[in-house]
């Protein structure tokens, strides 16, 4: 067999070999909605039913948020992580709901900061009704899901419940310190990403193991995969800021470099950059100075230094820990599946 006939072989199998990481990471958010259907039902009459209040406006706006076609992650793996070490009751269904209405929440709050006007291709909730009662709703649903913790009865998901919550609002004040800041380190931004996002799927995860009582080993193993599992979906969201695909899914690209977000792409690629390149840095993301072109350009410095690609390693480091972190559950079908999710996740850059 000679060199080019072995070359083609080679490269066919790599190809071979990337879609079916594909067709694994696309059909695992299936499998996951499969896995806990039953449950899921449960949590959406839950999330209904606590949404309901006279003034009509809270449900009305909440259910715009709620019905715009988020894959409802964080509560499946809540219910997915049950799945994994056996329980059978029925508390998760409730909490699953709560870190729901945590993350619609903090989604009201969040649109409002950075003045977005679409989420998921759908106008944001601040666009229609205004900041004032967006703000006000999202506080609604933080209150909602405190209640849902107290009824829960247990000291010990309050205490993760509610500190991921307080977490969650310190990540968005440190995004806020780190905005237009292009001295910001890439442990700062870990720092913020980590609260920000990562923090609630910990959450969502281990208060699987706490209602389970199976034990502190079982509740630590699943908030380091959820902890890290979070931190590659924000590492891949914020290469995503930069990529064409932005669009398809219903976002608009350049999103944050317009807001003068500071994430890993722009940290290397300014580090990496000479004189001029991070004179350009300064400018647009650090004196918000913008005009036509300047996206393109950005994209463009972007891709020189190939920081998409140095986020997107980084993001599947944090998906191997979170695989390495399942490593003590028994080879189920909910292993498989949240094992799967990792897929999902990171191949949503490509």
């Amino acid at each position: 067999m000679n060199q080019r006939t072995l070359g083609a072989i080679t490269m066919t199998s790599d190809i071979v070999s990337i879609n079916k990481a594909k067709k694994t990471a696309s059909s695992a958010v299936d499998a996951m909605q499969s896995l806990v259907s039953t449950e899921m039902k449960g949590v959406n009459e839950t999330i209904l039913t606590r949404m309901h209040s006279p003034v009509v406006l809270i449900p009305q706006l909440a259910g715009h948020l709620i019905a715009s076609g988020g894959k409802r992650l964080r509560p499946m793996l809540t219910l997915a992580s049950a799945k994994l070490i056996g329980f059978e009751g029925t508390r998760h269904i409730k909490l699953a709901a709560c870190v729901e209405f945590i993350h619609t929440a903090t989604l009201l709050h969040d649109d409002v900061v950075d003045e977005s006007d679409l989420r998921r291709g759908v106008e944001t909730a601040n666009t229609i009704w205004g900041n004032q009662a967006s703000v006000l709703v999202g506080d609604f649903l933080f209150s909602r899901s405190f209640e849902l913790m107290v009824e829960d009865g247990s000291l010990k998901v309050l205490k993760i419940l509610s500190g991921a919550s307080s977490v969650i609002a310190e990540g968005e004040v440190l995004q806020l310190m780190t905005t237009n800041d292009l001295t910001t380190t890439e442990d700062a931004y870990l720092e913020v990403i980590s609260a920000k996002t990562a923090v609630l799927f910990a959450a969502a995860c281990e208060i699987a193991g706490v209602v389970a009582e199976k034990g502190e080993d079982a509740e630590k193993a699943l908030a380091a995969y959820g902890q890290n599992l979070g931190i590659a979906f924000q590492l891949v969201d914020d290469v995503l800021d930069y990529s064409a695909k932005q669009a398809t899914m219903g976002k608009a690209v350049g999103d944050d470099f317009r807001e003068g977000k500071v994430t890993l792409p722009i940290i290397l690629a300014y580090r990496r950059g000479g004189t001029e390149e991070q004179a350009f840095w300064d400018r647009t993301v650090g004196e918000l100075e913008q005009k036509d072109g300047d996206l393109e350009q950005a994209m463009a410095y972007i891709s020189k230094h190939g920081t998409t690609q140095d986020t997107l390693e980084r993001a599947r480091h944090y998906g191997q820990k979170a695989k390495d972190a399942l490593a003590i559950f028994p080879d189920n079908e909910a292993h498989e599946i949240m094992d799967n999710i990792i897929e999902f996740v990171i191949e949503r850059a490509y």
